[in-house]
């Protein structure tokens, strides 16, 4: 059977990932680009003029593999709200790695409410600027998987097999604490660092 293609939507720019939401209708999707927009995309193929989360001021693509990496919704995201973002947020040349949760505005679930952001994870890359990474996803058993970079080609410093670094890593996180449910103030693991 030979292979056939469909557009579903024009005038995006640079989109490096599409899913869907639970909950949401079939085919209505939420494209991440780049720059740090989250577009949606409506089953009929229209976009939404207003960006579902615009975070291009909390973005650095100063480098090749830089930017608005990835997007999860919450397993429960239909009742809660909640999605996870990952970037690289400024920081001089060399752009580290962070993972944010959002939740979706009250008033209009069409766009996020940016006020509700709360970093889940940030770490650093050290001097090294190739080989981001930025797949998230959540497996059956409730933790979310992250996909991180090992910083350069050929994994100069072996980060993949160094067990002190996060990077070259599919890391497991418990989002939701012991509870497993988000929000609820015992998600933090790391009281004393306020990057995880």
């Amino acid at each position: 059977t030979p292979l056939t293609t469909t557009r579903v939507a024009s005038g995006l720019t640079q989109p490096l990932y599409m899913t869907g939401a639970p909950g949401d209708p079939a085919g209505r999707l939420f494209v991440v680009q780049r720059g740090g927009l989250i577009r949606i995309v409506e089953p009929n193929g229209t976009i939404r003029p207003t960006p579902f989360l615009n975070v291009t001021a909390l973005v650095s693509t100063s480098w090749l593999e830089y930017g608005l990496l990835g997007l999860v919704f919450d397993p429960n995201y239909a009742a809660n709200g909640y999605f996870y973002v990952n970037y690289t947020p400024p920081n001089g040349t060399i752009a580290d790695t962070q993972i944010v949760r959002y939740r979706r505005s009250a008033a209009d679930a069409n766009v996020a409410d940016v006020l509700t952001a709360t970093t889940i994870l940030r770490f650093n890359f050290g001097t090294r600027r190739e080989h981001r990474a930025g797949w998230m996803g959540f497996g059956p058993d409730g933790y979310m998987y992250v996909s991180t970079g090992d910083g350069g080609e050929s994994d100069p410093d072996n980060a993949a097999q160094n067990l002190t670094l996060l990077r070259g890593k599919i890391l497991r996180l418990d989002v939701n604490g012991p509870d497993g449910l988000p929000d609820t103030g015992d998600e933090d693991g790391f009281p004393a660092d306020a990057n995880k």
